[in-house]
């Protein structure tokens, strides 16, 4: 008897094996294997690599738009952001799909809408313009966290050494850059900054592009 399959199904292995082994190690020809079925089952339910990865995408969507109904406007772009965040810590092939091809599934549509939905009523938008440029300052700030962060814990792996301890291992070669007194201001940064908290990070800078959508009141 034939293997039942889904696309729900098909999702979840491909988000499992694409968790184990990042994009790179995905292939419906592993996923097929992994479901104990010939590859050209696969693609009686999706036609393609590029239509699996959307699948994979709107599933990882449909977690977060579960925070995505909050009361005012301020706590759903913050629910969608730190979801956001979880989500592509969870699964770091998420954040290498960001900004990058649009996300059209049912569930990041819905995402999508709740997002523009709630900036939409913030003090300093005050038309389809100001709508936009604050769309776009908020998710160019939510993919470059992430990314920076999922980069850094893919290299702490890589290395076998955590951040601190590689910037450690530069310590001699920063000290001489840093005695010619050309970078002051860098100096200044490497010798008297402390290693912030990534999540304290996110939020204080999630919490001053917030601010800054604040500070022109709604006429």
């Amino acid at each position: 008897m034939p293997v039942p399959l889904s696309r729900d199904k098909i999702a979840a292995t491909a988000i499992r094996l694409a968790d184990a082994h990042g994009l790179d190690g995905l292939s419906v020809r592993k996923i097929a294997k992994e479901l104990g079925v010939g590859p050209m089952r696969l693609y009686d339910y999706v036609l393609n690599k590029s239509e699996l990865l959307d699948l994979m995408v709107d599933v990882v969507y449909a977690r977060i738009a579960e925070v995505a109904q909050q009361p005012e406007w301020r706590a759903t772009v913050l629910a969608i952001a730190h979801a956001t965040r979880d989500a592509a810590l969870d699964h770091e092939w998420f954040s290498d799909l960001l900004g990058g091809r649009p996300h059209l599934g049912p569930h990041a549509l819905a995402v999508g809408e709740a997002t523009a939905a709630a900036l939409s009523q913030a003090p300093s938008v005050h038309d389809i313009d100001d709508l936009q440029r604050a769309l776009g300052a908020l998710n160019s700030f939510i993919i470059g966290a992430v990314r920076r962060e999922v980069t850094e814990r893919r290299t702490a792996r890589s290395t076998g050494t955590d951040l601190t301890a590689f910037q450690a291992s530069l310590g001699p070669y920063l000290t001489r850059m840093l005695e010619t007194g050309r970078y002051p201001t860098v100096a200044r940064l490497v010798i008297d900054g402390t290693h912030l908290n990534a999540e304290e990070t996110f939020k204080h800078n999630l919490t001053t592009v917030l601010d800054g959508l604040t500070s022109r009141p709604r006429t």
